[in-house]
This record gives structure tokens, C-alpha cells and sequence, in this order.
């Protein structure tokens, strides 16, 4: 788990977030991923292809609006 990653996906309309995550999952197969994005339905849609590809999956809400889904994978 040493490697971590973050992808800032704020501003972006969907797919790119997810699409972006998915880049960063295929570079890193395991470690600690942060995606960083600024809608409900970007975070649930990152949320969801996380966990299909057996990411956990946690989530939290950012002071500026935005949240900030982290992924993790041993």
C-alpha cells in the first residue's frame, strides 16, 4: 500500500471523472487512490466503478463543496 495517487476531477463533466479514475486504477493496480470531485453524481459514479474493479470504497465531504473519494486496494 505505499503507493498513492490523487486525481483531481473537479470542474470535470461526466464520464471524464470516471474516466480519469479508471486511468489512474489501470497505472496503479493497488495502493491508495484519491479522487477528488465536486458532484454528487461524479462521486457515486467513481464510487461504483471502484468497487466493481474490488476497490474499498470510503468518501467524505470537502469544506469547499467539492468531496474527496478515497480508494484503496492492498
Amino acid at each position: 500500500m505505499s503507493e498513492s495517487t490523487t486525481v483531481d476531477a473537479r470542474g470535470l463533466s461526466c464520464p471524464q471523472p470516471v474516466v480519469e479514475t479508471k486511468k489512474a486504477m489501470n497505472a496503479q493496480p493497488g495502493g491508495k487512490i484519491e479522487v477528488l470531485v465536486d458532484t454528487v453524481t461524479s462521486r457515486e459514479n467513481v464510487s461504483r466503478l471502484a468497487r466493481n474493479q474490488g476497490w474499498e470504497v470510503s468518501a467524505e465531504d470537502l469544506p469547499d463543496g467539492g468531496f474527496r473519494v478515497v480508494l484503496k486496494k492492498a
